[in-house]
């Protein structure tokens, strides 16, 4: 089982302590479900901007994660969810 995080924000300078804290931001959860479901779990941070913007190390973490991933789609979804929400407020 993997946990995929949203963070807002395209440093890529800052990603391995984002990382880092997304790891230990989530480790009660794992552990939780670890005990629940009597599973192995690891923690995967996605990164994707809201523009669709993605970190250097992006196309690494997706890789990890089990299916088919195309990089495109990850990224038009972000902006479709952005263009969602600002016509939500704008209107």
């Amino acid at each position: 089982m993997s946990i995929s995080t949203l963070h807002k924000g395209d440093d890529d300078d800052d990603d391995d302590n984002n990382n880092n804290n997304n790891i230990l931001k989530y480790k009660d959860l794992t552990i939780e479900i670890q005990r629940m479901w009597n599973v192995k779990t690891k923690v995967i941070s996605v990164i994707t901007g809201a523009t669709g913007t993605i970190s250097k190390t992006f196309r690494i973490y997706v890789s990890n994660i089990p299916g088919n991933h195309e990089v495109k789609e990850l990224q038009k979804t972000a902006i479709l969810g952005t263009a969602h929400i600002l016509r939500k407020v704008l209107m």
